[in-house]
């Protein structure tokens, strides 16, 4: 029977629901080739949102601020942590109602704006994470690294809030499963320009290339980096001592990458020298010969100091041709000792290779740190790192990653965060160039570690600490830190879920927008009714939320947004509104000065796609998750 036969039949089978059939049609219609097979198992985290948007709600009292720049005018205070009254937080997604009667606001926090970057740390499952950032982050991420899970079957790995063993026959595809709708949604986040960097060891990494293949495409296949983790070999080890771990680099566009040149070091500079007092300054000599045929390849080379003559060695041929050859010897490019007898060398001069040198794919130990070095780094901030976080990375290795992928303003992602080590070595990085780099960290709250490691760490490292010698080590203070955590509305599009959703988006999109700061009282404008919140440099996002008023307030807004001297982009409103058309035509009297998006639609518009890419529209519902198979895997 042939295929359009067998989907036919299919078609007029009984007692299948229309997902089962839509299920037995793709399955027909894949066509089998090369590549990797796993059984998808189902997740809580997937199934969770089936029924439940996932939103962002920010921790104020974890806020923490940059300190005003001495150099701009402003007075240097030690950084603090923001702690309003608690009766001003909300609590709950449900509280709106005790809001508005109440009658609670958030009073402007000051600068978080300008030339500090705005830093975020979301407290929550990255599944849900990462579904919220498709509509804040879509497409603009500029470089994800994440050090997930090596499934070693030693407790490293959770699948639905189960260590998975070396034991369990589904053990590969449950890590599989997890990874493959993670890394669908990170690529979903990268810019045309965007990369990824995973670390990973020789558990995964053989299925984690070929996952990486089939999502991001073989052809960004950029490299396997390969890191000496230790420096020193384990002699107790039963078979060989394991020194290294790996980095797999995929670009999600590999026309439209670049990778950096690493800075050269003054070592690797020292071995430039000027024996011949050469105008063009220190130079270091390189061969002349090649293994490979050349054309016009074999001749002599006679050396004008002594008239000696050189030729290559039989089977072998000279780099450049005759003519070539002797236009860098009368440019004095080639090398013939000091004596002119010795056979000739190229002069390649330091200030031809000042820009930077290539980046390998081998990363020793002592140019990018080693566990011990990482281990070290977290006992500056902590009594016991062993207790906290057993497998950090070092501050030097995420370095790397930065110096190579990323330029001064780029966004820097890593959901499974850990320790915090990609932000500590973001801010670093910027201090040591200038740049403004943002980052977002994304990890669970496993064992306290998002409170009290990942926040904690990075906290001292913007406010400045005491290290384990009881020296004062000076903050990193011009750096702003967010902090979230998830909350949900559910999916069933009601009006009040519409409204609540509306009302709850605010902080979502504070970050799609970055403008932190709100004006919304100062301005004169009721905060029950809308908010109005900038970046301080002349960009404006206004949400509008559902009110018997709205109208009114819509008017009001109009009035305002002519009367602004200082905007330099388009002001962004979000407002409640089933239609595009009806939300821009309340505001045509100011259409040349506003950009309009209706509010839930949007959102429900890029959960909606993230959804498809998760697959959950042809995947039916799990009501009870089934125990561990016994059988093979498949």
């Amino acid at each position: 029977m042939n295929k359009p036969e067998l989907i036919q039949k299919i078609k007029q089978l009984d007692g299948l629901t229309d997902s089962e059939r839509s299920e037995l049609i793709e399955l027909i219609n894949t066509k089998k080739k090369y590549g990797l097979v796993w059984e998808d198992k189902p997740e809580d985290a997937e199934e969770l949102l089936r029924t439940q948007l996932p939103l962002l709600r920010e921790v104020v009292e974890r806020r923490i601020q940059a300190s005003p720049d001495p150099s701009e005018g402003g007075e240097k205070k030690a950084l603090q942590t923001i702690k309003p009254s608690t009766q001003n937080l909300q609590t709950s997604l449900f509280e709106i109602e005790a809001l508005e009667q109440s009658g609670s606001s958030s009073s402007p926090l000051g600068r978080l704006g300008g030339a500090s970057p705005n830093h975020i740390l979301i407290e929550g499952d990255n599944l849900h994470a990462l579904t919220a950032l498709t509509f804040t982050h879509e497409g603009k991420v500029d470089v994800i690294y994440i050090d997930p899970p090596y499934n070693t079957g030693n407790k490293d790995f959770k699948y639905n809030d189960s260590f998975v063993d070396k034991e369990d026959s589904y053990r590969h595809s449950k890590w599989l499963s997890f990874m493959n709708k993670r890394l669908r949604i990170a690529k979903r986040l990268l810019s045309e320009k965007g990369v990824i960097y995973i670390s990973i060891d020789d558990n995964e990494q053989a299925q984690l290339k070929m996952l990486c293949d089939k999502v991001f495409g073989e052809q960004n296949f950029i490299a396997i980096n390969v890191w000496e983790k230790i420096h020193s070999t384990k002699n107790d080890a039963k078979f060989l001592s394991v020194n290294h771990e790996y980095l797999a680099l995929y670009s999600n566009q590999i026309d439209n990458i670049s990778i950096n040149l690493l800075e050269r070091t003054d070592e690797m500079n020292a071995r430039y020298k000027n024996p011949d007092a050469d105008f063009r300054g220190p130079w270091q000599s390189g061969d002349l010969v090649a293994n490979e045929i050349r054309k016009d390849g074999n001749y002599n080379v006679i050396s004008p100091k002594t008239g000696k003559r050189f030729n290559v060695p039989s089977g072998k041929h000279w780099v450049y041709s005759q003519e070539n050859m002797r236009q860098m010897i009368s440019e004095n490019r080639i090398w013939f000792g000091k004596d002119g007898n010795a056979f000739p060398r190229k002069k390649r001069f330091l200030n031809e290779v000042n820009d930077g040198k290539k980046g390998s794919t081998l990363w020793k130990s002592d140019e990018v740190g080693h566990n011990q070095e990482a281990k070290r780094s977290l006992l500056e901030f902590f009594e016991q790192s062993e207790n906290l976080f057993s497998t950090p990375k070092p501050v030097r290795l995420i370095e790397r990653v930065l110096k190579l992928s990323s330029q001064k303003k780029s966004l820097i992602l890593d959901f499974f965060a850990g320790s915090g080590t990609t932000l500590h070595a973001t801010m670093q990085l910027n201090a040591e160039d200038g740049g403004t780099r943002q980052c977002i960290l994304v990890t669970n709250n496993e064992n306290n570690i998002c409170e009290e490691v990942t926040y904690e760490r990075n906290r001292r490292v913007i406010q400045g600490y005491n290290n384990s010698k009881g020296e004062r080590v000076q903050g990193l203070s011009n750096n702003n830190l967010r902090y979230y955590q998830m909350e949900f509305v559910p999916s069933a599009k009601t009006e009040l879920n519409r409204r609540r959703l509306t009302q709850l988006s605010t902080e979502l999109l504070q970050i799609k927008e970055d403008c932190y700061t709100e004006i919304t009282e100062v301005e004169g404008f009721d905060r029950k009714r809308c908010s109005i919140h900038t970046n301080e440099c002349g960009k404006y996002l206004i949400v509008i939320y559902y009110s018997r008023t709205q109208i009114e307030v819509t008017e009001q807004l109009c009035g305002w947004i002519a009367s602004r001297t200082d905007i330099t982009e388009k002001v962004k409103i979000y407002g409640f509104s089933s239609e595009p058309e009806v939300l821009a035509d309340d505001f045509y009297e100011v259409a040349d000065r506003i950009s309009a998006v209706p509010l839930p639609d949007a959102i429900y518009n890029a959960y909606r796609a993230t959804f498809r890419t998760l697959k959950l529209d042809k995947k039916p519902p799990v009501q009870t998750l089934p125990a561990t198979s016994q059988s093979e895997e498949n």
